[in-house]
């Protein structure tokens, strides 16, 4: 008896599971699945006050005052441990330096799609893919950071790393 037919029938089987992949690859899951609420998410502002007459609100303006929260960036250093009145230029200084270069309009919509391509060329092997196994950090490894060379690059350099954990003992 032939072995022919079974080798084929296993041939399809494999096929026909690689093709219910789902369509688009998410290498890593970043959402909860939870119904609680977010403590990230939620902010404690300043109750919210509708006004009187709602015609006199100004137009919003990018970098402008907001009735509920009239300092976020202060807040948000002060609670972060930082002191507010060193951090008060801070952002202007930070957006000049980042942009210096230029700024590409479409810059989100070009990241997705580069994303999404490199997802795909990097989604796993077949028994990965069959079993669901996360390749993500397999996927990323070759353009990831390494923190522990980074930070020694870093100390070499002179630049002080508060943030880090300091340097062993010598025993």
């Amino acid at each position: 008896m032939s072995h022919k037919p079974h080798i084929v029938f296993a041939l399809c089987a494999v096929l026909g599971l690689a093709a219910c992949s789902q369509g688009d690859p998410s290498l890593m899951n970043l959402r909860s699945n939870q119904s609680g609420p977010d403590e990230f998410a939620v902010l404690p502002t300043k109750p919210i006050e509708i006004p009187t007459d709602l015609a006199a609100l100004p137009e919003p303006t990018p970098g402008g005052t907001n009735r509920t929260d009239p300092t976020p960036e202060a807040d948000a250093i002060a609670a972060l441990g930082g002191n507010a009145a060193r951090g008060a230029g801070l952002t202007n200084s930070f957006l000049a330096h980042t942009t210096r270069f230029g700024i590409e309009a479409g810059i989100r919509d070009t990241l997705s799609t580069e994303d999404l391509a490199f997802r795909r060329d990097n989604d796993g092997r077949l028994l990965e893919r069959l079993f669901g196994v996360n390749v993500y950090y397999r996927a990323y490894r070759p353009i990831s950071l390494d923190r522990y060379a980074e930070l020694e690059r870093l100390r070499r350099a002179g630049i002080r790393t508060p943030a880090a954990p300091p340097e062993p003992l010598e025993q």
